[in-house]
């Protein structure tokens, strides 16, 4: 081989930041053990991030705008107004916008139910300029649109660790920390630039729950993220876009803390992860050629960066993209919306009892216990009604990357399985991306050991292989296509 040809594509492309840090004193109890109600403070501005990319000239128009907020999730019927306020503010249609969550737990939860809760008189309003917020920037950007250049790299981050941890002491599985478990540390990095070098977006894709900050925390964060773009952007002058990977097992390697120099100082250890792969990316539209030996003190091979042939330019511009649903069975034994309201006011009398007997640890997990149950009901009240879920995918190859954009969270072994199974290619795997709807999507034989994982899962054991397999035979499908397409020019 006397080639290297990097992965990049060709489109246009523009980018936007806007601040939406929602005052404070919002309602921002996001954890069960948590004793505290409104945020006090902020520790870290939450952003709003918007990338924009559209197919290059010559080919039938397409664009895809993708909006990362710095919150954990949003429930259905929340998401579903923001989304459509955001389409008719901005002239976006559905289909061309996902709204990515960073996933951070210190953001607070924004739901509109909670009005009648200290602070939460504030999210309605607050979610109100969200959208607005954002379809201003999503504006920006597809007024900004010119054309650019993708370049794919992958790193490794030794942030995240496994975190199905068993507690032997009282016999139960705990989201904690494993080290002796797999734990994927790769990190993918997509540097989008114009024309001219100038930077427009780092789009950083890493597995890892931004989970840092827990109950002791009282703080508006992003968690580790914050940070992460503070490195990436002094350093590169562009916007940095984080997008989730498949984390549903995987939490930072310190978390359930209070103290937010833990959530910065995994920002920066993730940060300059990023910033040593985009040093090892080649220069835009170029290969690495070998021009032959060259004698000297030994004979040496000569390689240079030559520019890439009309041909080879003409290939980084290819876009394709596949929307589609998969029908997935709910899990057997799925709790109804009567037994919920009973645990819940079971929960609630216990919590009751407790505060009034001055028992304020059993107080505190009584409250968690309603905590779960609140969710819990959301959660149910929102399934669409059947035997099945249809779960929404859509996976992009732009050039030589591949773009996977999923609702809900997933265990790493989905991005493990699709790298393995397609070495080389840049994958990036983005989730909790436009809801939450169907939980957690774990490995079948993590069904059965109580973790929490499985305890609010909606699937049926296998929901995840079933995600691998569809996912994959759209991966060849391409290949086929690509492979009759080939065949067909050469004749």
């Amino acid at each position: 081989m006397n080639q290297i040809n990097p992965p990049q594509a060709r489109c246009r492309a523009a980018a936007a930041r806007r601040g939406i840090t929602p005052p404070v004193g919002i309602y921002h109890r996001m954890w069960g053990a948590a004793t505290h109600d409104r945020a006090t403070g902020v520790h870290r501005p939450l952003l709003a991030t918007v990338l924009g990319l559209e197919v290059c000239d010559g080919q039938p128009p397409l664009r895809r705008v993708i909006v990362g907020i710095d919150h954990c999730l949003m429930w259905h019927d929340d998401l579903d107004r923001l989304r459509n306020e955001v389409c008719q503010h901005a002239g976006v249609s559905p289909q061309e916008l996902h709204i990515a969550f960073s996933h951070t737990h210190a953001a607070g939860l924004m739901d509109r139910s909670r009005a009648h809760l200290p602070g939460g008189e504030l999210i309605g309003p607050y979610l109100d300029q969200l959208a607005l917020t954002i379809a201003d920037a999503v504006r920006e950007v597809l007024g900004g649109l010119h054309e650019a250049t993708v370049r794919y790299g992958a790193g490794r981050c030794n942030l995240a660790m496994n975190r199905d941890q068993w507690d032997a002491a009282s016999n139960q599985f705990v989201c904690g920390l494993d080290p002796a478990a797999p734990t994927d540390d790769t990190l993918l990095v997509a540097s989008v630039t114009a024309l001219d070098g100038e930077p427009i977006a780092t789009v950083v894709n890493y597995a890892c729950h931004p989970t840092t900050l827990a109950w002791e925390n009282t703080l508006i964060s992003s968690d580790y993220v914050g940070a992460l773009r503070d490195i990436v952007e002094s350093a590169t002058r562009g916007s940095c876009l984080f997008l989730l990977g498949a984390c549903g097992d995987l939490g930072p390697r310190e978390g359930f803390v209070g103290d937010t120099k833990v959530a910065d100082r995994h920002g920066r250890e993730l940060g300059y992860a990023v910033l040593s792969t985009l040093e090892s990316l080649s220069p835009p539209r170029q290969c690495y050629q070998y021009r032959g030996p060259v004698v000297s003190g030994a004979t040496l091979g000569d390689w240079r960066y030559e520019p890439l042939t009309a041909a080879a330019a003409s290939a980084k511009s290819t876009w394709l993209h596949h929307d589609w649903t998969v029908d997935i069975p709910y899990l057997n034994g799925l709790p109804t919306l009567e037994q919920t309201r009973q645990e819940l006011d079971h929960w609630s009398t216990a919590e009751r009892q407790a505060q009034l007997a001055g028992e304020a640890t059993q107080a505190r997990d009584c409250r968690a216990q309603v905590e779960r149950m609140q969710r819990q009901m959301i959660r149910i009240g929102q399934l669409p009604p059947g035997d099945a879920f249809s779960l929404p995918i859509s996976l992009w190859r732009l050039g030589d990357g591949y773009w996977l954009f999923l609702e809900g969270e997933y265990y790493q072994q989905l991005q493990r399985a699709l790298r393995a199974a397609f070495p080389g290619r840049p994958i990036i795997v983005a989730t909790v991306v436009d809801g939450w709807r169907p939980a957690y999507l774990p490995t079948r034989e993590t069904y059965g050991r109580g973790i929490y994982q499985e305890q609010v899962a909606i699937l049926t054991p296998g929901c995840l292989e079933m995600v691998i397999d569809t996912v994959t035979a759209q991966f060849d499908a391409w290949d086929t296509s690509t492979a009759s397409n080939a065949t067909a020019n050469n004749r």
